[in-house]
C-alpha cells in the first residue's frame, strides 16, 4: 500500500515549537473551495452551529450543531457546509502528548482506532459528551484571552479529552467503517491532478491513470472526493487562481493560462461562479 506521502502532498501545519497547537474557530468551510488533504496533526472539530459532512477517507459522516468529529494523521478528508456551519477546531503534533504517552501507552487509542473502534463523529446521545465539548469551550476560552499559565490548562483540559474519548466513547468490538477499495488508487490521481493542475485534462486521460474505465473512474472519484472529477479539477485551479490574483501583479489572461483555463471569459464567469466576485473586484479589495 502507498504511503500518502508518495501521492497527494502534506499539508505543512506550523507550530509553535513551545506550544504546538492552535485553537481557531471558522464559519462556513475556508477557503471557498477545500480541496481533499491530510496532515500529520490530530485533529478534533466540534460544531458549535450548523450542519455538514465531511469525507473521510472515501466515507460520508454528516454532523450537526453539538458534535465532535475527530480526525487521524494521514486521513484524507474534506469538509461540506450544509447550513450555517461554525465550528472550533484544535490541531496539535502528536509528539506534544510524548511525556504523558509514555506513561499511559494508549492514551493516543482513540485517534488510531478512528473507523474500526470509534466512530470519527462521537455518540452524540452519549451521557459524556458534555464533558468534551466543555473541555474543548475551556480550551477555546483560555486560548483567545492568553492569561498566565494559560498553556498549562489548555494542556491539561487536551490530555482529559482525549482520555474521556479512550474511556467512554471506544467500543469493544471492531468492524466499523473501513476506507473505500481504491483509495490509494485515488490518491495517486489526485497527486497528478495537484501537480499539473494546468495541464488539459480530460475524463479519459484521468481514467486511464487509475486504469479504470471513465464511467467506473467517475463514480469512485466522486465518491471520495465529494465532487466529479472536472468539477474538481475546475475548483482546484480556481483556488491557484484566486492566490495569483490577490498575490502577484500578472495580468488576468496570464493568471487564467497558468491556471489551465486557455478562455478568459470562462474563467471570468467561473471565477464569479464559485466566489461571488470577479478577478479584478477580489484584486482591488
Amino acid at each position: 500500500m502507498n504511503s500518502p506521502s508518495k501521492t497527494i502532498t502534506k499539508d505543512e501545519i506550523r507550530f509553535d515549537p513551545s506550544f504546538p497547537m492552535t485553537i481557531t474557530q471558522t464559519r462556513g468551510v475556508s477557503p471557498t473551495f477545500q480541496r481533499l488533504h491530510w496532515h500529520k496533526a490530530l485533529e478534533i472539530n466540534y460544531i458549535r452551529e450548523g450542519s455538514g459532512y465531511y469525507l473521510i477517507n472515501g466515507n460520508r459522516y454528516d454532523f450537526q450543531q453539538g458534535d465532535i468529529v475527530l480526525i487521524h494523521s494521514n486521513d484524507l478528508h474534506r469538509a461540506f457546509e450544509s447550513e450555517g456551519l461554525v465550528m472550533t477546531i484544535v490541531m496539535f503534533d502528536p509528539a506534544y502528548l510524548a511525556l504523558e504517552h509514555r506513561y499511559d501507552r494508549e492514551l493516543l487509542l482513540p485517534f488510531r482506532e478512528l473507523g474500526a473502534s470509534l466512530e470519527y463523529v462521537l455518540d452524540r446521545d452519549h451521557p459524556q459528551l458534555p464533558r468534551l465539548q466543555e473541555a474543548i469551550a475551556v480550551m477555546y476560552d483560555e486560548n483567545a484571552r492568553k492569561e498566565a499559565h494559560y498553556e498549562t490548562i489548555v494542556r491539561a483540559q487536551l490530555i482529559q479529552f482525549v482520555a474521556l474519548a479512550g474511556r467512554y466513547f471506544m467500543r469493544r468490538e471492531s468492524g466499523g467503517s473501513q476506507p473505500l477499495r481504491g483509495m490509494e488508487t485515488m490518491r495517486e490521481v489526485l497527486h497528478a491532478i495537484e501537480s499539473d493542475y494546468a495541464r488539459a485534462w480530460t475524463l479519459r486521460s484521468l481514467s486511464e491513470l487509475a486504469h479504470l474505465s471513465p464511467s467506473r473512474f467517475s463514480t469512485l472519484f466522486t465518491q471520495v472526493v465529494g465532487t466529479s472529477p472536472m468539477d474538481y479539477l475546475i475548483q482546484l485551479r480556481l483556488a491557484h487562481a484566486a492566490s495569483l490574483v490577490r498575490e502577484s501583479d500578472m495580468k488576468m489572461i496570464e493568471v487564467a493560462e497558468a491556471c489551465g483555463f486557455r478562455n478568459l471569459s470562462n474563467f471570468n464567469r467561473l471565477f464569479k461562479h464559485y466566489f461571488g466576485l470577479s478577478p479584478s473586484s477580489l484584486r482591488r479589495g
